[in-house]
């Protein structure tokens, strides 16, 4: 079931557009988050973190911090058209144990 998921979530990508970041004034994630766009929490002009919904589909709620502070820390870079690349690869370790990229609001899975 996991890999038809993941195979639907490819195809999906493929034939809609590409995910894009949408901006959230504040100190935390929303309650609910988009199932194809990240959601990037700035607080007091400070990029805080970026979340979204695991790809895979198995509705996990994903957080990555992008203070200097924090250890580890992700870097998200955002094009001129609003689509997203975060780097490093994003590789859940509970769960679903997902590991993929995103790439110019593209998941590339590993």
């Amino acid at each position: 079931m996991k890999n038809i998921r993941k195979w639907w979530s490819v195809l999906k990508d493929k034939i809609f557009a590409a995910r894009i970041v949408e901006v959230l004034h504040g100190e935390e994630l929303p309650v609910r988050i988009s199932k194809r766009n990240l959601v990037l929490v700035i607080d007091r002009n400070e990029h805080w973190c970026v979340g979204m919904m695991c790809p895979c589909g198995c509705k996990q709620k994903i957080e990555l911090p992008l203070i200097r502070e924090a250890s580890p820390r992700w870097k998200l870079e955002v094009n001129q058209h609003g689509n997203p690349t975060i780097s490093p690869s994003i590789w859940l370790n509970t769960g679903c144990r997902s590991h993929f990229f995103v790439r110019a609001g593209k998941i590339i899975w590993v």
